[in-house]
């Protein structure tokens, strides 16, 4: 099989990758080419397999030769995080939704060319979901919970949910959404995601670094390892229509837990002296757009194909130190171990 993995540069996207060519088969047929598309080349180890074709450049300019190249199967990963699209509306637009549109199209002249539709898991949000006026969100949130976002990437995200629906209902992809929960740990140099701090709070430290916390300890947020989102998404793309059981986006997994619930863990993990590096500094700008996200969050649907959390927050840390040792050079991302 052939398959398109967009924003296959990123952390997720290579994660998923490396995932997808370890198991060689994906929902039981065996995985021939794996093409990577994202602004920024993938990670060496990616680009020395033989199965991965690695194209460099923004989605919007790929998409007119995808017209013309069936994909049996499609993650569609990339997108501007939330604090950029807050930043710059046009960025938002452009790079979730006009991409998102211009991809849709070319996979829709492919599959009618070829007369097969490929499958598509689009990474959604849980950014959907914010306050109403009218309907106060439940907390937590479920999958049936009506969605109300509160920013430009959340409202981006839901459209394009919405629009992947009326493709798949026309028959032109088979696609299905799946609303990941902010994922940490996430290693490297902070991103633009209002998000980067529920792993900053945690990476920075750990490496000798003194990190700042934009809110307060008693937020509350839904939390899932790198590990767990991978599984997610593949399991998601696993699934029967009928095992979707019916609604485009389902939640993935998550431990619904505080700041201070995260620092607590790291203290378990790693010492009091790595906790310390911690400091509050209010930003107010972050602050006010998490405060219109969920403290929790459900995944009933998910349960019923498999699909759990991660057992504590301490495992994912644990996971993590774990991750960053058996990565080449790694190790320097845990120097502030005493």
């Amino acid at each position: 099989m052939k398959l398109l993995i967009t924003g296959g540069g990123g952390f997720v996207g290579a994660r998923l990758a490396r995932t997808l060519l370890q198991r060689g088969q994906l929902d039981g047929k065996k995985i021939e080419t794996l093409v990577l598309t994202d602004q920024v080349a993938s990670p060496a180890d990616l680009r020395a397999d033989p199965r991965v074709q690695d194209r460099t450049g923004p989605l919007m300019a790929q998409c007119e030769a995808l017209r013309s190249e069936p994909f049996d199967g499609v993650f569609h990963l990339a997108s501007a995080v939330s604090g950029e699209c807050e930043l710059d509306f046009d960025l938002g637009m452009r790079s979730n939704l006009d991409s998102t549109r211009a991809l849709l199209e070319a996979l829709r002249a492919a599959g009618q060319a070829s007369g097969k539709p490929s499958k598509l898991v689009f990474s959604s949000s849980v950014a959907v979901f914010g306050p109403d006026a009218a309907l106060p969100m439940p907390s937590p949130v479920a999958d049936d919970t009506l969605p109300a976002p509160q920013s430009s990437y959340g409202i981006q995200k839901l459209i394009c949910e919405h629009l992947i629906s009326d493709f798949t209902r026309k028959g032109f992809i088979d696609g299905r959404a799946a609303r990941l929960m902010t994922v940490s740990v996430r290693p490297g140099r902070p991103n633009g995601a209002a998000s980067s701090f529920f792993s900053g709070i945690l990476r920075e430290p750990l490496a000798g670094v003194e990190s700042i916390c934009p809110v307060d300890a008693s937020v509350s947020h839904p939390l899932a390892s790198p590990g767990k989102t991978v599984e997610g998404l593949i399991a998601v793309y696993e699934a029967s229509r009928e095992a979707f059981l019916g609604r485009l986006g389902m939640n993935l997994p998550s431990i619904n837990v505080r700041v201070s619930d995260m620092l607590d863990a790291l203290e378990e993990v790693a010492g009091s002296a790595v906790r310390a590096r911690v400091k509050f500094v209010r930003d107010d700008r972050i602050a006010g757009m998490v405060a219109n996200w969920p403290a929790g969050a459900t995944a009933k649907r998910a349960a019923r194909l498999g699909l759990h959390p991660d057992a504590s927050f301490a495992d994912i840390i644990r996971q993590y130190i774990a991750d960053c040792k058996a990565t080449p050079g790694g190790e320097a991302a845990l120097k502030g171990l005493a």
